[in-house]
């Protein structure tokens, strides 16, 4: 029996997810660094070059398609993981429905790498209404909660209707975690996910995987991986197996940490457009507490221009000017200059590890250069 089929809480299952039970074992092994492996003339091993396979790859799969509650495959950063399980699934004509405010560089990759496909692309916002769109369709991408709007949408139905037309449902559960939403037990059939942010969550490293319970499609991303090359790093995989052992412990400091955050937020007559779906007054609040078991720490929020956000955080002594988020660090990213669709204003709070009252009195303080 697997650990994701087990009764234990989610700090036991990160704890021992993927680790090997073999006396004399390290807790966790180190990494292992090869390219070629010892042979005997044959290829009727596990582990024969360093490109199809690797032990610290699968010990981070084990680990990751235990949360998961699938076959997981390691890719070399979130964006191999997606964009290769794209090519693998999608034929020419081939209907894609994608959210309109997803993560823009997947619209993007869509509208040029994949362009000799012709594909017929759909864009739905979160939100919205995916019905009609869905007729046809192979593949419906989700990205719940969205990046940056944090919009919900209803995986289990998504699911039924895509099932219904003979479409696969994959989701973009990065935002959420494999802790904070399981997509494959709403009956998704691909979970990908960015696993530099929360997952490793010391930003430090790129990495991503893709999830299912299809054996036979684990494989073919497989395949895709060794023939296309995304392949993970031995030490980066290590470090987020490591990494993955206090996932439960920062995603709850995080969560707490924004709650704290969005009452100073809420309050504060700068700010506009304020979403975290974790508050009850929020619209995708019924709908995150339907399906997601645990909420996150990253907000969105509006400031009055680009240098009221500049102002924010040059007051600021805790709130780092970085993208990406998940990590230890609190990050604030105003996400106009990467290309989403918002104002200028837009920003992504991603809450770190740091003590609450610090970071209520930081923000206080730097929201206070706006007035």
């Amino acid at each position: 029996m697997t650990w994701h089929e087990q009764s234990w809480r989610d700090g036991t299952r990160c704890v021992h997810a993927g680790e090997t039970t073999e006396v004399g074992a390290p807790l966790l092994a180190g990494p292992t660094f090869a390219a070629p492996y010892r042979l005997d003339g044959t290829r009727e091993h596990d582990y024969y070059y360093g490109r199809p396979d690797n032990p610290t790859w699968r010990a981070l799969e084990s680990a990751l398609g235990e949360l998961d509650g699938g076959h997981c495959v390691l890719f070399s950063s979130g964006m191999a993981a997606i964009s290769t399980m794209l090519r693998a699934v999608l034929g020419h004509g081939d209907v894609l429905v994608l959210p309109e405010d997803g993560y823009y560089l997947v619209r993007g990759y869509v509208r040029t790498e994949l362009a000799g496909l012709d594909l017929d692309v759909r864009e739905v916002p979160t939100a919205g209404s995916w019905a009609s769109a869905i007729r046809g369709a192979r593949l419906v991408l989700l990205e719940t909660p969205s990046n940056p709007g944090l919009d919900v949408c209803d995986i289990a139905a998504l699911s039924e209707l895509a099932h219904a037309e003979g479409a696969l449902l994959a989701v973009d559960n990065t935002t959420a975690s494999p802790l904070g939403q399981r997509p494959l037990r709403l009956d998704a059939d691909l979970v990908v996910t960015s696993d530099t942010k929360a997952v490793a969550g010391h930003s430090d490293l790129i990495l991503g995987h893709v999830s299912t319970r299809d054996v036979e499609l684990a494989g073919l991303l497989r395949e895709r991986r060794t023939s296309g090359g995304a392949i993970p790093g031995a030490f980066e995989a290590w470090l987020a197996h490591r990494g993955l052992g206090t996932l439960d412990m920062r995603l709850r400091q995080q969560a707490e940490n924004a709650a704290a955050l969005y009452a100073v937020l809420r309050e504060h007559p700068s700010v506009c457009g304020l979403r975290w779906p974790g508050a009850p007054e929020d619209p995708a609040y019924p709908l995150a507490a339907k399906q997601m078991r645990r909420f996150g720490g990253v907000l969105s929020f509006e400031l009055p221009s680009a240098p009221a956000v500049a102002k924010v955080l040059a007051t600021s002594e805790l709130f780092t000017d970085a993208t990406s988020f998940g990590g230890l660090h609190s990050t604030l990213d105003r996400r106009a200059r990467w290309g989403d669709p918002v104002g200028e204003g837009f920003v992504r709070l991603s809450a770190g590890c740091e003590d609450p009252a610090d970071l209520v009195e930081d923000l206080r303080k730097a929201l206070a250069s706006t007035m």
